[in-house]
């Protein structure tokens, strides 16, 4: 439990450090550098990722590009609390060190804090470097105020999620944010609710149906797993749920013709069999009613699983 508390009592302080200047920013990382090279273990942990944030932006000669790369930095790094924790954990640690009282627990805490730092640096430099080659109107968009705004929700979102898929998932997303046009902000922050409220088996229908458009249930099924449970399953009950959760949720519908101005046509209505209704509710595996992805939903895997799309001004 002291591990959980460490971050929270430097998390405010830091943070209102972290929304200054680009120099700030710099000071921040030399601190977190110096302090945790000189904590009192075997192997002195070195942030590595913390160096070469150092170095890159140390390294950017252009005025404007620095600006706006360490701008980003900043953004992402205040809507994570505990990298203020962790920069305030170093520094108690550092004193401790020097009076003789070293607490365990806390270099843990310190030492796998260094692998998220290593992993939350590498995806903001692939989202900066993407965006940094693209054209000047990308590089402006990057900038704004709105943009920023997304970067701090989608990276505290990143740090919340606890699978890989996700963070892919809001790294393309904030990447494409930034690269085009073609959905607002406020859709954008919905497509980050979505990646946080759904779950990877979510996400499995959703690749399948955007892969195959018209599939059934019971197509979607045997494509993500090798045998058929019966009706009255957990399986069977989970998959009905994946499939009105995504309905509900305005992903996925059933297919609907659209006449020539884009109006949905009815149904006929269908005509009663001569040899009387089944005695058997629809499968949850049903090969007759097809599926597709609502243009929201279309949008979301344009924007979260796929790369950088169309660049604004093109």
């Amino acid at each position: 439990m002291a591990s959980e508390q460490l971050p929270a009592r430097f998390s405010l302080r830091i943070q209102l450090w972290f929304r200054g200047t680009g120099k700030s920013f710099e000071t921040a990382t030399s601190h977190m550098q110096n302090v945790v090279e000189h904590t009192c273990m075997n192997k002195p942990v070195k942030i590595e990722s913390i160096e070469e944030i150092k170095s890159k932006l140390s390294e950017i000669k252009d005025k404007g590009s620095k600006t706006r790369i360490t701008r980003f930095i900043v953004s992402a790094l205040s809507s994570i609390p505990w990298v203020g924790g962790f920069i305030g954990a170093s520094s108690a640690l550092h004193a401790e060190k020097e009076q003789g009282k070293i607490n365990d627990l806390q270099k843990l805490w310190i030492e796998e804090h260094q692998r998220k730092i290593e992993e939350l640096a590498q995806t903001i430099f692939e989202i900066v470097d993407k965006l940094e080659s693209s054209g000047v109107d990308v590089q402006e968009r990057m900038e704004t105020e709105e943009y920023l705004a997304l970067v701090k929700k989608g990276f505290k979102e990143w740090d919340n999620s606890e699978t890989t898929e996700k963070k892919t998932y809001l790294r393309k997303l904030l990447t494409n944010a930034c690269a085009t046009s073609l959905s607002t902000d406020d859709m954008i922050r919905l497509f980050i609710e979505w990646i946080r409220t759904y779950h990877e088996t979510h996400f499995l229908v959703i690749k399948q149906i955007y892969r195959n458009r018209g599939i059934t249930r019971g197509q979607i099924w045997r494509k993500i797993s090798q045998s058929r449970p019966t009706e009255n399953s957990v399986e069977a009950d989970l998959y009905k749920l994946l499939i009105r959760d995504l309905s509900t949720g305005g992903i996925i519908r059933q297919h609907r013709p659209t006449d020539y101005a884009g109006n949905f046509i009815r149904k006929p209505a269908a005509k009663k069999s001569r040899t009387g209704s089944s005695t058997t509710y629809k499968s949850a595996f049903d090969d007759v009613e097809q599926y597709e992805l609502t243009e929201m939903g279309s949008r979301f895997v344009h924007y979260t699983m796929e790369d950088v799309v169309t660049q604004l001004g093109e």
